[in-house]
C-alpha cells in the first residue's frame, strides 16, 4: 500500500484503483473511518476514473499522532499525496469531515480541483454541534471507542435502520471504527476548529460542485447543505430521502447515481 511522508513528518497511507487512464478522483473520508468507508462507491468509480482513496491522519494505517488535529494541515496530507502520485489536479468527493476537507482544498488550492462532490458535511459549526463534539471527545475519554461507536449510530442512521443496527452495535462497533481514541479525538478536535471565514470563502469555488444531503440527517441536516449551495452558486443540490448521516453506504445507490450523473455532464464538458 503506498504512502507519503506529510511535511510534519507524519505518514499518510492511500489506496489507488481504477482505470490507469481515467482522470484522477479523491476519495476523502469521514470522522474515524478509513478509505474502505468508500467500498460501496468503489466499482462505480473505479470503472471510470484513476481513484486515489486516503486514510486521514488518525485513522486506517495513516499515522495517528496524539494531540488535536488542524484541517489545514490535514488537506496539506491530501496535496502531499496528489504530488506523490504526480496529479497536479483531480476531481474529489468528500464525505462528512472529507467534505470539509474537500471545501478547504477547493479554496486554498482552486487549481488543484476539477470538480467537487460535498456528501452529508457542512461549512461551519453551529454551538449545539461544537458542544456534541466535547460530549464525544469525553465519551470516548471515559468509556473508550465501543462505547462511542455504539452511542453514535443514533446520529448517522436512519430511523429505519436503527430498529435493526441497534441490537447489533456491540458486535458492529469494533468494525465500523477501528481508529484508536486519540486519533479520533485528534480528529473531531480538527473539525471543530472550522473557522467562520470557510462559509464566507466558499463563494470563490469555481470547480463544478454537487452537493448530496440526506433527508434526515440530524449531524449534518439538509439546511448545512443548503447553506453550502447558496454560498457556491453553481452548485447542483441532492437530497436523498429517507437518508440519514450515513448515506453512502445505506443509500450508495441513489447517492452513486446522482454522483454518476453529475460527473457525466463534467467530463463531457472537459472532453
Amino acid at each position: 500500500m503506498p504512502s507519503v511522508i506529510a511535511g510534519d513528518g507524519v505518514r499518510i497511507n492511500y489506496d489507488t484503483f481504477g482505470r490507469t487512464d481515467g482522470e484522477p478522483l479523491v476519495l476523502l473520508m469521514g470522522l474515524a473511518i478509513d478509505r474502505w468507508g468508500w467500498v460501496r462507491q468503489r466499482s462505480a468509480l473505479g470503472s471510470r476514473f484513476r481513484c486515489v482513496a486516503i486514510d486521514n491522519r488518525g485513522a486506517g494505517r495513516s499515522d495517528k499522532p496524539e494531540g488535536a488535529y488542524d484541517l489545514f494541515t490535514m488537506t496539506d496530507d491530501v496535496l502531499a499525496v496528489l504530488d506523490a502520485e504526480g496529479i497536479e489536479s483531480a476531481h474529489v468527493v468528500g464525505y462528512s469531515l472529507g467534505g470539509v476537507l474537500a471545501q478547504i482544498l477547493a479554496v486554498r488550492s482552486p487549481e488543484r480541483v476539477r470538480s467537487l462532490v460535498l456528501a452529508a458535511t457542512a461549512c461551519r459549526v453551529q454551538q449545539w454541534r461544537r458542544e456534541l463534539f466535547d460530549e464525544w471527545c469525553e465519551l470516548i475519554e471515559d468509556r473508550g471507542m465501543r462505547a462511542f461507536a455504539s452511542e453514535n449510530l443514533r446520529w448517522i442512521a436512519a430511523a429505519r435502520h436503527l430498529r435493526w443496527v441497534t441490537p447489533m452495535a456491540p458486535a458492529l462497533s469494533p468494525l465500523l471504527i477501528r481508529a484508536p481514541a486519540h486519533g479520533v479525538i485528534g480528529q473531531i478536535r480538527a473539525i471543530a476548529g472550522i473557522t467562520e471565514d470557510l462559509h464566507e470563502e466558499l463563494a470563490d469555488i469555481y470547480a463544478p460542485t454537487l452537493v448530496v444531503a440526506g433527508s434526515q440527517d440530524i449531524l449534518t441536516p439538509v439546511a448545512d447543505s443548503e447553506e453550502i449551495v447558496h454560498r457556491i452558486d453553481h452548485a447542483r443540490f441532492c437530497v436523498v430521502t429517507g437518508a440519514a448521516h450515513s448515506l453512502v453506504v445505506t443509500d450508495a445507490a441513489v447517492f452513486n447515481q446522482a454522483m454518476g450523473s453529475f460527473h457525466d455532464t463534467v467530463l463531457q464538458v472537459n472532453a
